[in-house]
Protein backbone atom coordinates (compact mmCIF):
# COMPACT_ATOMS: atom_id res chain seq x y z
CA UNK A 1 0.00 0.00 0.00
CA UNK A 2 1.21 3.61 -0.66
CA UNK A 3 0.41 7.24 0.37
CA UNK A 4 -0.27 10.05 -2.14
CA UNK A 5 0.31 13.52 -0.12
CA UNK A 6 -1.77 16.02 -1.90
CA UNK A 7 -1.51 19.79 -1.72
CA UNK A 8 -5.33 21.93 -1.70
CA UNK A 9 -4.74 25.24 -3.47
CA UNK A 10 -3.05 25.03 -6.73
CA UNK A 11 -2.88 21.49 -7.04
CA UNK A 12 -6.55 20.35 -6.26
CA UNK A 13 -8.55 23.82 -6.38
CA UNK A 14 -8.03 26.94 -8.09
CA UNK A 15 -8.64 29.00 -4.85
CA UNK A 16 -7.25 32.30 -6.44
CA UNK A 17 -10.41 34.37 -6.58
CA UNK A 18 -11.68 33.42 -3.03
CA UNK A 19 -8.12 34.13 -1.44
CA UNK A 20 -6.62 37.37 -3.49
CA UNK A 21 -10.17 39.28 -2.50
CA UNK A 22 -10.49 38.54 0.68
CA UNK A 23 -6.43 39.88 1.16
CA UNK A 24 -7.25 42.81 -0.81
CA UNK A 25 -10.55 43.36 1.47
CA UNK A 26 -7.94 42.87 3.86
CA UNK A 27 -5.47 45.30 3.08
CA UNK A 28 -8.06 47.93 2.06
CA UNK A 29 -9.72 47.75 5.27
CA UNK A 30 -6.20 48.52 6.98
CA UNK A 31 -5.48 51.59 4.61
CA UNK A 32 -2.47 49.62 2.67
CA UNK A 33 -4.32 50.32 -1.57
CA UNK A 34 -0.86 49.52 -2.73
CA UNK A 35 -0.87 45.77 -1.34
CA UNK A 36 -4.74 45.50 -2.01
CA UNK A 37 -4.29 46.89 -5.67
CA UNK A 38 -1.34 43.97 -6.50
CA UNK A 39 -1.06 40.75 -7.85
CA UNK A 40 -1.51 38.90 -4.74
CA UNK A 41 -1.43 35.25 -6.56
CA UNK A 42 2.23 35.42 -5.38
CA UNK A 43 0.54 35.10 -1.64
CA UNK A 44 -1.29 31.68 -2.31
CA UNK A 45 0.77 28.46 -0.87
CA UNK A 46 3.56 29.93 1.94
CA UNK A 47 1.97 31.08 5.41
CA UNK A 48 0.46 34.53 5.33
CA UNK A 49 2.72 35.29 7.98
CA UNK A 50 5.62 34.96 6.14
CA UNK A 51 4.02 36.96 3.10
CA UNK A 52 3.11 39.46 5.41
CA UNK A 53 6.83 39.74 7.16
CA UNK A 54 7.82 40.06 3.44
CA UNK A 55 5.74 43.00 2.79
CA UNK A 56 7.07 44.72 5.68
CA UNK A 57 3.91 44.57 8.05
CA UNK A 58 5.07 44.87 11.70
CA UNK A 59 2.02 43.62 13.26
CA UNK A 60 0.30 41.11 10.83
CA UNK A 61 -2.71 39.77 13.43
CA UNK A 62 -5.25 42.15 12.16
CA UNK A 63 -4.64 41.98 8.63
CA UNK A 64 -4.87 37.94 9.41
CA UNK A 65 -7.89 38.48 11.28
CA UNK A 66 -9.50 41.46 8.23
CA UNK A 67 -8.54 38.23 6.13
CA UNK A 68 -10.05 35.16 7.42
CA UNK A 69 -13.87 37.23 8.94
CA UNK A 70 -13.65 38.19 4.92
CA UNK A 71 -12.70 34.55 4.21
CA UNK A 72 -15.27 32.54 5.98
CA UNK A 73 -17.95 34.78 4.95
CA UNK A 74 -17.86 35.12 0.90
CA UNK A 75 -14.33 33.86 -0.20
CA UNK A 76 -13.83 29.72 1.09
CA UNK A 77 -16.38 28.77 -1.97
CA UNK A 78 -15.19 31.18 -3.97
CA UNK A 79 -12.80 28.58 -5.76
CA UNK A 80 -13.12 25.35 -8.08
CA UNK A 81 -11.57 22.22 -8.62
CA UNK A 82 -9.61 21.92 -11.63
CA UNK A 83 -10.45 19.66 -14.37
CA UNK A 84 -9.36 16.04 -13.97
CA UNK A 85 -8.76 16.07 -10.60
CA UNK A 86 -11.87 13.57 -9.77
CA UNK A 87 -10.83 11.52 -12.15
CA UNK A 88 -7.99 11.49 -11.03
CA UNK A 89 -8.47 10.97 -7.22
CA UNK A 90 -10.60 8.17 -8.14
CA UNK A 91 -8.01 6.35 -10.14
CA UNK A 92 -5.64 6.49 -7.38
CA UNK A 93 -7.66 5.56 -5.12
CA UNK A 94 -8.93 2.32 -6.79
CA UNK A 95 -5.25 1.62 -7.36
CA UNK A 96 -4.91 1.19 -3.77
CA UNK A 97 -3.01 4.52 -2.86
CA UNK A 98 -4.56 6.46 0.40
CA UNK A 99 -4.97 9.61 -0.15
CA UNK A 100 -3.86 12.42 2.17
CA UNK A 101 -4.88 15.88 2.23
CA UNK A 102 -2.06 18.09 3.17
CA UNK A 103 -2.32 21.49 2.64
CA UNK A 104 -1.14 25.22 4.23
CA UNK A 105 -4.34 26.43 4.70
CA UNK A 106 -5.84 26.05 8.23
CA UNK A 107 -7.49 22.44 8.74
CA UNK A 108 -10.01 23.93 10.37
CA UNK A 109 -10.80 25.68 6.65
CA UNK A 110 -9.93 23.06 4.60
CA UNK A 111 -12.09 20.46 5.95
CA UNK A 112 -15.18 22.59 4.73
CA UNK A 113 -13.47 23.14 1.44
CA UNK A 114 -13.31 19.57 0.52
CA UNK A 115 -16.69 18.36 2.10
CA UNK A 116 -18.22 21.17 0.08
CA UNK A 117 -16.79 20.57 -3.03
CA UNK A 118 -16.81 16.54 -2.73
CA UNK A 119 -12.91 15.85 -2.48
CA UNK A 120 -13.06 14.49 1.34
CA UNK A 121 -14.60 11.29 0.54
CA UNK A 122 -11.38 10.41 -1.25
CA UNK A 123 -8.95 11.43 1.90
CA UNK A 124 -8.11 8.68 4.64
CA UNK A 125 -6.88 11.53 6.31
CA UNK A 126 -6.39 16.01 5.71
CA UNK A 127 -3.87 17.71 7.53
CA UNK A 128 -3.47 21.74 7.84
CA UNK A 129 -1.98 23.95 10.24
CA UNK A 130 -3.57 25.16 13.46
CA UNK A 131 -5.12 28.31 13.46
CA UNK A 132 -2.81 29.44 15.78
CA UNK A 133 0.15 28.98 13.29
CA UNK A 134 1.28 25.62 14.66
CA UNK A 135 2.72 23.31 11.59
CA UNK A 136 2.64 26.14 9.82
CA UNK A 137 5.76 25.26 7.94
CA UNK A 138 4.70 22.53 5.51
CA UNK A 139 8.10 20.38 6.22
CA UNK A 140 6.84 20.22 10.14
CA UNK A 141 3.00 19.53 9.02
CA UNK A 142 4.57 16.45 6.85
CA UNK A 143 6.35 14.62 9.51
CA UNK A 144 3.73 14.79 11.50
CA UNK A 145 1.29 13.57 9.13
CA UNK A 146 3.77 10.81 8.74
CA UNK A 147 3.85 10.65 12.37
CA UNK A 148 0.05 9.91 12.68
CA UNK A 149 -0.86 8.11 9.91
CA UNK A 150 2.16 5.32 10.06
CA UNK A 151 3.39 6.05 6.42
CA UNK A 152 6.62 6.22 5.45
CA UNK A 153 8.85 8.38 3.32
CA UNK A 154 9.72 5.03 1.05
CA UNK A 155 5.78 4.27 0.29
CA UNK A 156 4.69 8.20 -0.20
CA UNK A 157 5.19 10.82 -2.69
CA UNK A 158 3.72 14.85 -2.04
CA UNK A 159 2.14 16.47 -5.15
CA UNK A 160 2.21 19.96 -5.13
CA UNK A 161 2.99 23.50 -6.88
CA UNK A 162 4.83 26.01 -4.74
CA UNK A 163 8.03 25.56 -3.20
CA UNK A 164 7.29 25.10 -0.02
CA UNK A 165 6.10 21.68 -1.56
CA UNK A 166 9.23 20.41 -2.95
CA UNK A 167 11.40 21.71 0.45
CA UNK A 168 8.69 20.08 2.81
CA UNK A 169 9.20 16.86 0.79
CA UNK A 170 12.55 16.67 0.67
CA UNK A 171 12.44 17.96 4.20
CA UNK A 172 11.19 14.29 5.32
CA UNK A 173 13.21 12.18 2.37
CA UNK A 174 10.28 12.25 0.23
CA UNK A 175 9.90 12.12 -3.73
CA UNK A 176 7.40 15.22 -4.49
CA UNK A 177 5.40 15.82 -8.37
CA UNK A 178 5.41 18.97 -9.02
CA UNK A 179 1.98 20.46 -11.32
CA UNK A 180 2.24 23.15 -13.76
CA UNK A 181 -1.52 24.30 -13.44
CA UNK A 182 -1.20 26.35 -10.31
CA UNK A 183 0.45 29.21 -8.75
CA UNK A 184 4.11 28.07 -9.16
CA UNK A 185 7.02 28.54 -11.16
CA UNK A 186 9.82 26.50 -12.16
CA UNK A 187 11.98 27.85 -9.41
CA UNK A 188 9.39 26.32 -7.45
CA UNK A 189 9.75 22.92 -8.79
CA UNK A 190 13.44 22.70 -8.31
CA UNK A 191 14.02 18.90 -6.57
CA UNK A 192 10.65 17.61 -7.94
CA UNK A 193 10.70 13.87 -8.96
CA UNK A 194 8.31 14.41 -12.26
CA UNK A 195 6.53 17.47 -13.60
CA UNK A 196 3.39 17.16 -15.02
CA UNK A 197 1.18 19.48 -16.90
CA UNK A 198 -2.63 18.24 -16.36
CA UNK A 199 -4.37 16.33 -13.36
CA UNK A 200 -5.12 12.66 -16.03
CA UNK A 201 -1.00 12.86 -15.68
CA UNK A 202 -1.14 12.05 -12.27
CA UNK A 203 -2.21 8.34 -11.72
CA UNK A 204 0.76 7.10 -13.51
CA UNK A 205 3.11 9.71 -12.74
CA UNK A 206 2.52 8.57 -9.01
CA UNK A 207 2.42 4.57 -9.51
CA UNK A 208 5.47 5.04 -11.06
CA UNK A 209 7.59 7.11 -8.88
CA UNK A 210 6.12 5.03 -5.92
CA UNK A 211 7.11 2.09 -7.67
CA UNK A 212 11.24 3.20 -8.00
CA UNK A 213 10.99 4.21 -4.15
CA UNK A 214 9.43 0.89 -3.10
CA UNK A 215 12.37 -1.33 -4.91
Amino acid sequence: MTAVFLDLDGTLMDSRPGITGSLSHAFTLHGMDEHAAGDLTWMIGPPFIDSFTKLGIADPDPILAAYRTHYTASGMYDAAVYDGVVAALEAMRDAGHRLYLMTAKPHAYATQITAHFGLAPFMTAEFGPELDGTRNWKGDLLAYALQQTGETKENSVMVGDRSHDMGAAAEVGMSAIAVRWGYGTPDDWQGAAALIDHASQLPDTAAAILARTLR
